[in-house]
């Protein structure tokens, strides 16, 4: 994000999570599953947004992308 331009990124890596499978996968203190669900918020305008979804969608493989309006209440 940050090569594109992007105001901020951040990632988050859950503990637990569960697809269209509904299979549950959590992660264990001895080791880290690598189906956890991550969830990457990305701050910007939509249009920069929309210009970078394209060098995103292939690193998708099973999952979603949405798009929020969010309302900045302070800006620091």
């Amino acid at each position: 994000m940050r090569e594109n331009g992007i105001a901020g990124a951040t990632v988050l890596r859950g503990i637990a999570g569960y697809g269209k499978s509904t299979v549950i996968h959590t992660a264990s203190i001895l080791d880290i599953s690598q189906d956890l669900p991550i969830v990457i918020e990305v701050i910007d305008s939509e249009e920069k947004i929309k210009s970078v979804l394209p060098k995103l969608e292939p690193f998708i493989k099973n999952g979603l992308i949405t798009m929020e309006k969010v309302k900045v209440i302070k800006y620091v």
